[in-house]
């Protein structure tokens, strides 16, 4: 273990595992006009609203990405440092039932003031916690006029006054319920994502995917892979190991970044440090996987992904760049990742947002992300309006072939001088 992994680790195990502290605050209550005898609740700190969340949290309809911890370790090491203020709305009956929670934000750029989902940014599905009987209790088309009043008494609170919604990447549906914030006006988000339900056992499952001669290919390639070294996927345990893998997935990801010509994610402060925390966090490392796929000594492929009420969720991957990148290492940590899930009984393998092609290969369900953009304020009009100009923008370049390639190719270009450059200038 290097002194780095032994800080890290050190300060994890030393670390409370809820939020932040922050000053205590008064929350902000309303009884309902839009939904009579639904009573309404603001906090604007994580640690309010912590054990009402736990409570709730395993009776709803929700992704890993709406859980307390997940979201706390990312506003502990991303949301506090950009001083980002949580917005937690519960919606309760008249007995106290809770019916929903929102997992909100308020973020100031600078320009002005954003309302979010928290943790926007690393989250790939944004949505509310949906109590089970949620859709019977608010009946059809009472949720745009709720939002209304929950938009008043997010600004009766100072540190949550906003003047643009930004509400991005939301599924149509939790569960099988219907996402209420459908009933605002959306648009498609940019991007999709794609899941495949895992049928039976590995062998036939992937022999309904994929044509033999397709996997043919895969065994010949395997074996290519194999004259370099034995083939081993390997899930660490122990804390230095796990840190380990995730510093060669970073540094992997990294020059995947670098050669795409793509924002560095892990150049943000704090976005390392999230992700170390919840593979090491007690009550978060059951649902955090970390693998890689070593050729003898090297670590070929590396993958950070999240298992969760039976799904598998393949959220971070990456591979060597060196000669064996040629035989698809990472292809095949996918597919023994997928073999892993199948023998553990899971019964979908989410392959979260984007539409890559290989994840068309594999998935049999789509899934439309929407947004919500809304001006609160005259001075955020402009700002929507640019907004909605760029999402239409990016959807049409990614769902367009010709023109995604050119845009790919472009930003690589650009890349590749840039590093040249900087390289003639040492």
């Amino acid at each position: 273990m290097t002194p780095v992994q032994g800080a890290v680790i050190h300060a994890y195990q030393d670390r409370r595992h809820d939020a932040a502290p922050v000053p205590a605050s008064a929350s902000l209550e309303l009884s309902s006009a839009a939904a009579p005898g639904l009573h309404l609740t603001v906090y604007d700190n994580l640690n309010a609203a912590e054990q009402l969340w736990r409570r709730f949290e395993p009776h709803t309809d929700c992704t890993i990405f709406q859980t307390f911890d997940y979201l706390a370790a990312w506003q502990r090491h991303i949301g506090a440092r950009e001083n980002i203020a949580p917005a937690i709305v519960v919606g309760r009956r008249a007995g106290g039932e809770i019916l929903f929670l929102l997992p909100l934000a308020v973020y100031d750029d600078g320009w002005v003031r954003r309302l979010i989902w928290l943790g926007q940014d690393l989250c790939d599905y944004l949505a509310p916690l949906l109590a089970a009987n949620f859709s019977r209790s608010i009946g059809a088309g009472k949720f745009a006029a709720l939002w209304q009043e929950i938009g008043m008494l997010l600004q009766k609170n100072p540190r949550l006054r906003h003047d643009l919604v930004e509400l991005r990447k939301m599924p149509g549906l939790m569960g099988a319920q219907t996402n209420p914030f459908l009933q605002l006006s959306v648009l498609l988000h940019s991007s999709g994502a794609h899941l495949a339900k895992l049928r039976g056992d590995w062998e036939s499952f992937y022999a309904g995917k994929r044509s033999s001669a397709t996997r043919r290919r895969d065994r010949s390639k395997r074996k290519h892979l194999a004259e370099h070294g034995e083939i081993r996927m390997l899930t660490p345990t122990d804390d230095g190991e796990i840190i380990r893998t995730i510093e060669t997935l970073i540094r992997q990801k990294s020059h995947a970044f670098a050669r795409m010509g793509a924002a560095n994610l892990f150049a943000r402060p704090g976005v390392r440090e999230f992700y170390f925390d919840l593979a090491t966090n007690p009550r978060t490392r059951e649902h955090v996987h970390v693998s890689r796929l070593e050729i003898g000594a090297t670590p070929a492929s590396t993958n950070l992904g999240f298992q969760y009420r039976g799904r598998y969720y393949y959220v971070l991957a990456s591979y060597d760049d060196g000669e064996i990148s040629r035989f698809g290492p990472g292809a095949a940590h996918l597919r023994d990742l997928m073999q892993r899930a199948c023998e553990l009984g899971l019964g979908e393998f989410d392959f979260t947002v984007g539409d890559e092609s290989y994840k068309y290969e594999w998935s049999d369900t789509q899934t439309r992300l929407y947004d919500h953009l809304a001006a609160v304020t005259a001075r955020a009009i402009p700002v929507v309006m640019l907004l909605r100009v760029l999402s239409w923008a990016k959807r049409t370049i990614k769902r367009t072939a010709l023109l995604w390639r050119a845009y790919r190719g472009l930003r690589a270009a650009i890349a590749s001088l840039t590093h040249a450059r900087a390289r003639a200038g040492r």
